[in-house]
């Protein structure tokens, strides 16, 4: 059966040295392009049997994306692709579920070597000199997929009339979710929620805004 290998990535050069390290690990796959998050989640539509994800596109910032990716399609092989090489972000990427990071400044050689771990079912990443657990991390990761979308407006400012006009949904299920969330985070207040969720944050190098 041909395998079929997701790239999801909002730059087509990077796409293609992707596909290059791609080719030389599986030969005969299928090789899906995409350019955003959500055209990522369509082609996870059908089977798959990796996903390499860029951190940084139009519609996906940080490490949400593979939140969502885990829980809605947890067997498939998730290899963050990154910009970032803090070493804080290897291993939050780790405990989220994804099954290797390759820095964007990765020799062609050191991508192959990422993937081939993965294709043989093991986990690749970058000495971080820290793997221990992040408890924020995990409590982060309890969160349901529509908890961390009211928790991702309530850091940007948005008060419950407005979360509930964005998400459709009554200002009572807002209050609800918060309290929530609230509960899960073991946080009294927005702010201390918000700087929870600012975990989740991946830096992009200024040097690299352009091409990552």
């Amino acid at each position: 059966m041909t395998q079929r290998i997701i790239i999801a990535d909002d730059h087509p050069l990077f796409r293609a040295a992707l596909g290059h390290a791609v080719a030389n690990v599986w030969p005969d796959a299928q090789v899906i392009e995409a350019s955003s998050a959500g055209e990522a989640r369509a082609a996870l539509a059908e089977p798959a049997d990796c996903l390499l994800l860029d951190l940084h596109m139009e519609d996906s910032h940080g490490l949400s994306a593979l939140m969502d990716v885990r829980q809605d399609f947890p067997a498939v092989p998730v290899v963050i692709v990154s910009a970032s090489e803090e070493p804080r972000v290897y291993s939050a990427a780790a405990q989220l579920g994804a099954a290797a990071f390759i820095p964007k400044s990765a020799s062609l050689p050191v991508m192959r070597e990422a993937l081939e771990a993965v294709r043989e079912g093991d986990n690749w990443f970058p000495e971080s000199g820290d793997d221990a657990e992040d408890d924020d991390l995990a409590r982060i990761s309890s969160l349901t997929p529509a908890q961390r979308r009211i928790l991702e407006h309530m850091r940007a400012g948005l008060l419950n009339k407005q979360i509930a006009y964005e998400l459709s949904i009554s200002e009572a299920t807002v209050k609800a979710h918060i309290t929530a969330i609230f509960r899960k985070l073991n946080v009294i207040s927005r702010t201390q929620a918000a700087m929870l969720a600012a975990k989740l944050d991946v830096d992009q190098p200024a040097a690299d805004s352009a091409s990552s």
